[in-house]
């Protein structure tokens, strides 16, 4: 991952240098191999980045041809080599490799809304457009890479994460006490509410423009929706359209100039993923997994089952959790209150894995999308009181 901040000064004067720095340095655990800042007039974007494409040549913020658009880019964009194809034919000219470039371009050829529209991947980025002087932020579909928000008359500000926000002394920060509701509801608060008044998270499936000239002037657009629809198909035929398609995520997610891995947990989701990175891979696949010493935690031994079937390079560490001196570390990370007990393990396998790799895939998502989790049964269950009489309901 990598992280990006910058803020917009609506109340007269240049944009700070220093402040703009002190904001990326907040988010330097995202982007250990470099950093860069652009300032222009009262407007300022910058990175933190961790290389995973084009290690030499990738840093950003990055420009345009003639230095007028910038963008501060947190993701991978999976199919950027068709499109840098398409913008070459169109005149436009690259000086990197990386799929950074690709979304700057993008923007130039076809707007906001015709970038979004043709781009595959997870992400979070800022354009800043000096000739236009508008400030775009953008978040990827399903909302995986994060970013949030802060507007008032005289100051708008962004960054991946809440504590590059609160750097900025004129900030306020204010618990939202409906958003402290939300969270003992649901054990985290829902999007586009944070835990401190007037911070917003950028939706899903979303961008917002900023002008820069016109104080309190941002607008939220959505540009993707989720639509269900009923399709009349053989079950045999959507099993092997379902196969097609998750082997062609896999196969551009391994698209990487740094050495990458998969978190292992033997469970469905992961071992498929980590089976398709096999198939797409001529080098042996890096598992990650660990366990704990009381047996009925621990998912070691399902793991190690899994990577013995596919042959992988395992690597397997058997932890005690001390979750009292975990727990400091683990709510810096979260910025606000985040009731999730995977949590634990998720910190000991990243730690682990990043002595080995920079990059790893995992079976995240894999619950949601296919109603893995016992909740989803017992809401089916429970929508049979749905024929009773309203007043018995109640």
């Amino acid at each position: 991952m990598c992280g990006i901040a910058g803020f917009v000064n609506w109340s007269g004067g240049p944009a700070s240098l220093s402040l703009l720095v002190a904001m990326t340095d907040r988010l330097a655990h995202r982007g250990p191999d470099g950093e860069g800042h652009r300032v222009s007039g009262n407007a300022a974007i910058g990175h933190r980045r961790l290389s995973i494409i084009d290690v030499g040549s990738g840093a950003q913020p990055m420009g345009n041809e003639d230095g007028t658009v910038w963008v501060s880019f947190n993701g991978e964009i999976y199919n950027y080599r068709d499109l840098r194809d398409t913008l070459v034919s169109h005149g436009h000219v690259f000086r990197t490799q990386s799929d950074t470039e690709t979304i700057v371009h993008g923007y130039e050829q076809w707007g906001a809304s015709g970038l979004l529209s043709r781009l595959r991947g997870i992400f979070a980025f800022a354009i800043l457009d000096e000739r236009s002087q508008s400030l775009l932020l953008a978040r990827d579909h399903f909302g995986v890479k994060p970013v949030v928000y802060y507007a008032d008359d005289t100051r708008f500000a962004f960054g991946s994460e809440i504590k590059a926000l609160t750097v900025d002394p004129s900030i306020p920060r204010t618990i939202d006490n409906v958003a402290v509701a939300d969270y003992f509801d649901y054990g985290y608060i829902p999007a586009p509410a944070t835990i401190y008044k007037g911070f917003r998270k950028l939706l899903p499936g979303h961008f917002l423009a900023v002008d820069l000239r016109r104080a309190a002037s941002h607008v939220q657009q959505q540009y993707w929706r989720l639509v269900y629809e009923e399709q009349a198909v053989r079950e045999r035929t959507a099993l092997a359209r379902l196969d097609e398609l998750m082997s062609e995520s896999v196969r551009l997610q391994l698209v990487s100039d740094v050495p990458l891995g998969a978190l292992l947990s033997g469970g469905i989701d992961s071992s498929a993923i980590v089976s398709m990175m096999a198939q797409h891979s001529s080098e042996k696949v890096k598992t990650f997994s660990i366990g704990f010493d009381e047996e009925r935690f621990s998912e070691a031994a399902f793991a190690r089952q899994v990577a013995d079937h596919i042959g992988t390079e395992h690597h397997e560490h058997i932890v005690r959790a001390d979750v009292a001196a975990l727990l400091p570390r683990l709510v810096y990370h979260f910025d606000e209150p985040f009731a999730d007990a995977s949590a634990v393990p998720t910190h000991y396998v990243c730690e682990m894995a990043r002595r080995n790799v920079t990059v790893c895939l995992s079976g995240d998502g894999g619950d949601e999308m296919f109603a893995g989790y016992d909740r989803y049964a017992q809401c089916a269950r429970q929508g049979a009181l749905d024929l009773l009489p309203r007043p018995l309901r109640s």
